[in-house]
């Protein structure tokens, strides 16, 4: 293998419900799967531990929270209860997994957390050391996702990987559609950014995750959930938009189709190294002096919405 290649594994797969052990078995199989292949980093789809089942009464788009019946409560309450701590027995196999196949696992799962759960991405290194975790900020607070705690920054770590060090970064699923959250782990330093996903994957969604990262010049790779629960298309583009005599070149490593497997993205570190050296999108040119009206809290027609339990949204209490 390439020294300066970083092999991404995108676990395309069907989860087995909210049965965590039956979900443990098949993404241990799956991560060994990736291993055989020489992968460096496995990458499960959003929320991997109950996959990303909601609870009775509350589908994805589900937007009355504020008028749910006790027996809705209840099932709320119930799924909530499935979260999972760190140190809960189904990431630490995951953890001792990652040590014996001396591969890094990006482990999703519904996190414990003391007010509600949040959704997590947990990146563990072939070492088998959790070196990041990091909770989705842009929770879908018009969907069962209300019931989450959302995340507070977007943390970038190195890692250790067989080629060598690595600037990673993450975002989760309704992230990417926020030109922020991959501009801010650009600015934090992230060269790669990991992103589990569990929403149809179509053309207009596609399309702006290769604009995260042709403007930040990162490499960004995606895993979706198999059809039939989402439609697969995970995808990884790896940010070079540009050969070195300024000709365009298509960006796209790897789109799967939408049955389960394993798709292996491989990013050329040396080659996106060279390229943000020289050109001119990212951080090079920015004017933030400009961009007060990004950090404002305000809302303005035509975007107010009430959340999922009626109420007028409002950015500032999320």
């Amino acid at each position: 293998m390439d020294m300066s290649s970083l092999r991404v594994a995108l676990l395309q797969m069907t989860a087995c419900g909210s049965d965590q052990d039956a979900n443990l078995r098949k993404g241990e199989a799956f991560c060994r799967r990736a291993q055989a292949m020489g992968a460096d980093i496995a990458l499960f789809p959003e929320m991997w531990n109950i996959g990303y089942t909601p609870y009775a009464g509350c589908p994805h788009e589900y937007r009355a929270l504020g008028a749910e019946r006790p027996d809705q409560q209840e099932a709320r309450a119930r799924w909530q209860a499935q979260a999972i701590g760190r140190d809960d027995p189904f990431v630490l196999r995951f953890r001792r997994l990652a040590k014996e196949l001396r591969m890094a696992v990006a482990l999703t799962y519904l996190e414990r957390w003391p007010a509600a759960p949040r959704d997590t991405v947990s990146l563990i290194d072939r070492h088998g050391d959790i070196v990041l975790t990091y909770a989705k900020v842009h929770t879908c607070d018009f969907s069962l996702e209300a019931a989450c705690t959302p995340g507070e920054d977007f943390p970038v770590c190195p890692l250790d990987a067989a080629h060598g060090s690595v600037n990673i970064g993450a975002m989760i699923c309704y992230d990417r559609e926020f030109p922020e959250s991959a501009r801010i782990l650009m600015l934090n330093g992230a060269e790669i950014i990991l992103t589990p996903n569990a929403c149809p994957l179509e053309e207009n969604r596609i399309g702006q995750f290769r604009a995260r990262a042709f403007e930040n010049m990162v490499g960004v790779a995606m895993a979706n959930y198999a059809a039939p629960q989402e439609n697969g298309h995970s995808v990884a583009f790896d940010g070079m938009a540009f050969n070195a005599d300024g000709a365009g070149r298509n960006t796209l490593m790897i789109e799967a189709d939408g049955r389960e497997g394993v798709y292996l993205a491989g990013f050329d570190l040396d080659a996106l190294r060279a390229y943000r050296d020289r050109e001119v999108w990212g951080g090079a040119f920015r004017r933030p002096h400009r961009y007060d009206p990004l950090t404002s809290t305000g809302l303005a027609r035509p975007f107010v919405r009430t959340n999922a339990a009626g109420e007028r949204y409002d950015p500032a209490t999320r």
